[in-house]
């Protein structure tokens, strides 16, 4: 029982860190255009995080069942899964890469799943989910989209802008500053909407897996006090209280800001106005709001980078710091491989511990 305590508390903390470390995807644009405060713009990310983070659960119901045979994952598996995402998230906060959350709880999962298993199978590549019908698994969830959203974004940011242009390109400068500070403000809305929908379900997921797996094992619960009843989960479900908890947690991880990505990405990937960050936002929040609906746990650094990267270009190709985005490049290119290393290592290592 004190495991799955143990689960639960490091699940929130993933959270929160995941929280501060993915601000800057809701509100770098916001920031790096001075249409809000740095604090005034971290709040209203936290607000609309909470409010995605209530909205539907499919991406949860990806990460819990959907990726590696749950019959092998043990609370060990769950929270050396949950260590390597931590430490993958702290190392690239510090060195300022908008690195994929995502990403690195999935590749600490199926890394520590494997060390458990000891067998690739353990592993969903592609496989039919009886339940919904639809294909889940690593290809069609994770890998699918890790490639294909980034080029989405490019080319949904430079559509959207070129779009833009063409449409206020009898304007005065000074009118489409000042009308697209203010528009600007509903797109960061609906980011931090999106991004709420979509990241703060992984660790929904993971702790809905946490008491499906403790419940649904004998003695593990044995002696719960009553008033802790709402803990058993007699099948895999996302009851509210979950989304209610991981909401907040995520939002007071957003509160927290994380400044070194927004720097990153607000200033020295490509410098923006006002009509570039509402485009890039727009563009970005609607790949992500798809790809929600369809349980996909994607990266929502990828999609807003890009797309950031597709509305700069509009402006000239140089116009984009191309040495900062290869960097960022490598980190997305990393994250899933370094993190199935690391969820390994620390599985083996518990096994040896405590064999």
């Amino acid at each position: 029982m004190l495991m799955v305590f143990t689960i639960i508390a490091v699940a929130l903390a993933f959270e929160f860190i995941n929280g501060f470390h993915d601000t800057a995807n809701a509100i770098a644009t916001t920031v790096a255009t001075k249409v809000l405060t740095p604090r005034q713009a971290v709040m209203m990310a936290a607000v609309f995080n909470l409010l995605g983070a209530l909205v539907g659960t499919a991406v949860a119901t990806t990460i819990g069942r959907g990726l590696v045979d749950a019959n092998y994952v043990t609370p060990t598996v769950i929270l050396c899964a949950l260590g390597s995402a931590i430490i993958w998230n702290l190392l690239t906060w510090w060195w300022g890469l908008p690195s994929s959350s995502s990403h690195a709880l999935i590749g600490g999962l199926c890394g520590a799943a494997l060390a458990a298993a000891g067998h690739w199978s353990v592993v969903h590549w592609s496989v039919l989910d009886p339940a919904t019908g639809h294909m889940v698994g690593l290809w069609p969830k994770v890998i699918r989209p890790m490639v294909l959203s980034p080029l989405f974004g490019v080319l949904l940011g430079f559509l959207f802008m070129g779009v833009l242009l063409g449409w206020v390109h009898r304007w005065r400068p000074a009118v489409i500053r000042n009308s697209f500070r203010r528009i600007h403000l509903l797109s960061a809305a609906w980011m931090s909407f999106s991004h709420g929908t979509n990241d703060a379900q992984k660790t929904m997921g993971i702790i809905a897996l946490t008491l499906f797996t403790a419940t649904t094992t004998p003695g593990v619960f044995d002696g719960l006090p009553g008033w802790l009843n709402f803990l058993r989960a007699p099948e895999f479900h996302v009851y509210v209280w979950i989304k209610v908890v991981c909401a907040l947690t995520m939002a007071a991880g957003t509160a927290a800001g994380g400044w070194r990505i927004i720097a990153t990405m607000g200033r020295k990937m490509v410098r923006l106005q006002p009509i570039h960050g509402f485009a890039a936002q727009i563009a970005a929040a609607s790949i992500i709001q798809v790809a929600s609906h369809w349980g996909m746990p994607l990266s929502t650094t990828h999609v807003i980078s890009s797309s950031i990267m597709g509305v700069g270009a509009t402006k000239r190709l140089n116009a984009v710091r191309w040495t900062v985005v290869e960097r960022m490049v490598w980190a997305w290119i990393m994250t899933l491989p370094v993190t199935a290393l690391l969820g390994y290592a620390l599985a083996w290592l518990a096994s040896w511990l405590w064999p």
